[in-house]
């Protein structure tokens, strides 16, 4: 049976914490040695999983990611198959670094054979954290529940100012269009975001715009975003 440590930890105490402390400490060092070998700008890609080679999204998150590779930036994904095998095999394609970072599940996650440094995670928040580290933006393809989770927690720490902000590119205006609308007609109007907020969000249907948004922030040093958006609002 495939083991499942984070259940483990969170539905009970045994005799075991200071070996999970240790294998997550371990996990740690071993991503952040991960993300210094990278040694160049990077992008983490997201998407569904679950999608095959002949999708719409597959190609064009392969040509996305080659548009990066040939930026010089690293493409960062889960290291998964579907939109993130798209991804990384976009940017080995191109001569460019493809980074994998994978976790362990019982099912539908599996390594992709396009990847020239890649980790394997046993828990989702030291993964999650080197998804970050790693990139200079985001951006996020069709996919589900994972794919939501990595959206939503990327704007969260920036709009805590945990991170500084960077590019939250979706691409495929007809399916993020249902959430985008959510977020303006019921959070933005309900005063539960601010506009600055929502400002942290970018739709485009085009894998050149897609990349170009994100690399013209970088080489801009996101001089044109508020460090702190609630702030901006205030003055």
């Amino acid at each position: 049976m495939q083991r499942n440590e984070d259940r483990r930890i969170l539905e009970r105490v045994d005799d075991k914490l200071e070996a999970h402390i240790s294998l997550i400490a371990r996990q740690f060092r071993e991503g952040f040695n991960a993300v210094e070998r990278i040694g160049r700008p990077g992008v983490t890609i997201f998407g569904s999983a679950r999608i095959a080679e002949d999708h719409p999204t597959y190609a064009r998150a392969r040509e996305t990611a080659r548009l990066f590779a040939d930026a010089g930036f690293a493409v960062v994904t889960g290291g998964g198959p579907g939109v993130m095998e798209a991804a990384n095999r976009g940017a080995q394609e191109a001569g460019g670094v493809s980074v994998g970072f994978n976790i362990s599940l019982p099912h539908e996650q599996h390594g992709n054979p396009y990847l020239d440094i890649s980790v394997t995670f046993e828990h989702f928040y030291a993964r999650k954290v080197m998804l970050v580290k790693a990139a200079e933006g985001f951006v996020l393809f069709p996919g589900g529940f994972g794919t939501l989770d990595e959206l939503f927690e990327a704007l969260t720490l920036m709009q805590t100012n945990k991170v500084l902000d960077f590019p939250v590119v979706l691409v495929g205006r007809d399916h993020w269009g249902g959430l985008l609308n959510w977020i303006h007609e019921e959070l933005l109007s309900e005063g539960m975001i601010s506009r600055e907020d929502e400002r942290l969000l970018f739709v485009t249907d085009d894998p050149g715009e897609a990349a170009q948004t994100v690399i013209d922030c970088y080489e801009q040093r996101c001089a044109d975003v508020p460090a702190d958006p609630v702030k901006a609002d205030a003055q």
